[in-house]
């Protein structure tokens, strides 16, 4: 029995070590001081105003006395207890000099897919420290397999607008109460607080499951991509920062362009995501020379291209992402050392790992740094092989279907003048155009001289261009 309850435990704890927690940061508190138009909490001199046409649920940890209050029309205070509200009387208060109309503010913009919004956190709720692991941006909102939770003691409003039909999670914690499971979650939704706190056109669904592949799951933001991108790039005016290297790289589902390193794992059934990454933080990322180094890694799909521009289908990898803190020229030089120890370890141990073949793409601020530019230029020369094959494939299978009758091609009629063929002989007997004419006599029948150049004379005078014995050319004379 005890050795039953041990490796019960066991695997609660390796299932808590695999699954990702998220937080929710806002909340609509009454005593959070940024949730007033005026940064602070409503004091006894204070008149209170909700917006009437404004849908919000306020929780309130503590007593309160006012001088007025102005409530929405659909809207509810949940009070702690011992919570509550008193009208002010007169007396002086120390810390509400004058008394002046407190706005409440407005939380309706607070969207699901913010990635500012959200924060990592132990199965307990405390923080993750800041360290060596990082998310990309799609995976900094919850994923499909992750835990969701909102802070207990803590009223929230979320704008759940999503291109997906359906966001998956895992489980919702919702005032100290957790609910993992689609019965629990459908018996919630007919609640007052539900449509109170969760608004937008997304549906949220619990699947009570981990991800069941050792190798990792996609985390399934990606049809929300432009959705976390413009919420996460709203504050610097929609643009990213420039990058100090020459050419940065942009990882599979981050927003903005990186200097440093990506590094693509193709990998087999042996593989094992959480492993993996254990093995990288404490043989590499905990030797001293990489303190200032960052990572990310997970699996990702990459869209297969035909022609680099018509998809064909998609390909899941495992994405490594490697930056580090140097400067200048220096940037990105640190995180190209570790991936180059990285892809090393990989060649003598990645069979063992599950790891089939890895490449990197580095981007430094080092004008030397070549190797992006010989991918690009290698990417384009396979873009023009594959586009001539395209093309002769093309013309193949119309001459096919053409020799085949299934297409029938337009008729090009041209005119055309066709040259008489030419007699092969010397050129003097090229000009004789005549014919064998039996009446016809090359040499006159006198066989005089004379009489010969006589009659050439006049033939030349009279342009006659033949002898005739019927015709005497001194008869004209005459």
């Amino acid at each position: 029995m005890k050795r039953l309850f041990f490796l019960l435990s066991v695997l609660q704890l390796l299932a808590a070590a695999n699954a990702v927690y998220k937080q929710w940061i806002p909340n609509t508190n009454f005593e959070t001081a940024s949730n007033w138009d005026e940064g602070r909490v409503p004091c006894a001199r204070d008149a209170v105003h909700f917006e009437k046409n404004k849908i919000i649920s306020v929780f309130v940890r503590s007593p309160h006395a006012l001088k007025d209050m102005y409530l929405p029309l659909n809207g509810e205070l949940v009070l702690a207890s011992g919570a509550g509200f008193a009208a002010f009387d007169g007396s002086w208060d120390p810390g509400c000099d004058s008394g002046v109309i407190v706005r409440f503010a407005d939380a309706e913009h607070h969207a699901w897919f913010d990635p500012t919004l959200w924060q990592s956190v132990s199965p307990g709720g405390e923080l993750e420290p800041t360290g060596r692991i990082f998310s990309v941006d799609e995976e900094r909102v919850p994923c499909h397999y992750d835990d969701v939770i909102f802070q207990p003691e803590t009223s929230f409003r979320v704008n759940v607008d999503s291109s997906q039909q359906v966001i998956h999670l895992r489980s919702i914690s919702l005032m100290g109460q957790e609910l993992s499971s689609p019965e629990a979650w459908a018996e919630y939704l007919r609640g007052s607080s539900a449509p109170l706190q969760f608004h937008g056109n997304g549906s949220i669904q619990l699947t009570g499951t981990g991800c069941p592949d050792k190798s990792g799951c996609v985390c399934g933001n990606t049809l929300d991509g432009d959705r976390i991108c413009a919420a996460l790039l709203g504050g610097s005016g929609r643009q990213c920062p420039v990058q100090p290297c020459q050419s940065p790289l942009k990882p599979h589902g981050h927003c903005c362009g990186i200097c440093g390193v990506t590094i693509s794992l193709d990998f087999t059934p042996d593989f094992d995501l959480q492993k993996y990454r254990d093995r990288l933080v404490q043989a590499f990322l905990s030797q001293p020379k990489y303190a200032g180094m960052q990572m990310a890694i997970s699996k990702v799909h990459k869209a297969e291209t035909f022609l680099e521009f018509i998809p064909q289908s998609s390909t899941p990898f495992i994405q490594i992402v490697l930056i580090d803190d140097e400067v200048g020229a220096q940037t990105g030089t640190t995180a190209e050392q570790l991936a180059a120890d990285i892809m090393e370890d990989i060649e003598q141990h990645g069979e063992a790992l599950g790891i089939s073949s890895g490449k990197m793409e580095v981007a430094t601020g080092s004008a030397s740094n070549g190797q992006l530019g010989s991918r690009a230029a290698s990417r384009t020369a396979a873009g023009i092989v594959m586009g001539l094959l395209f093309i002769f494939l093309l013309l193949g299978g119309i001459f096919f279907l053409y020799r085949r009758g299934k297409l029938r091609l337009p008729t090009l009629r041209v005119t055309r003048t066709w040259n008489r063929i030419e007699d092969p002989t010397p050129s003097e007997q090229a000009s004789d155009k005549g014919f064998n004419n039996p009446m016809f006599y090359m040499e006159p029948p006198s066989a005089d001289p004379g009489e010969k150049m006589t009659q050439e004379t006049a033939l030349k005078d009279h342009q006659v261009f033949y002898i005739n014995p019927a015709y005497d050319a001194s008869e004209t004379e005459a």
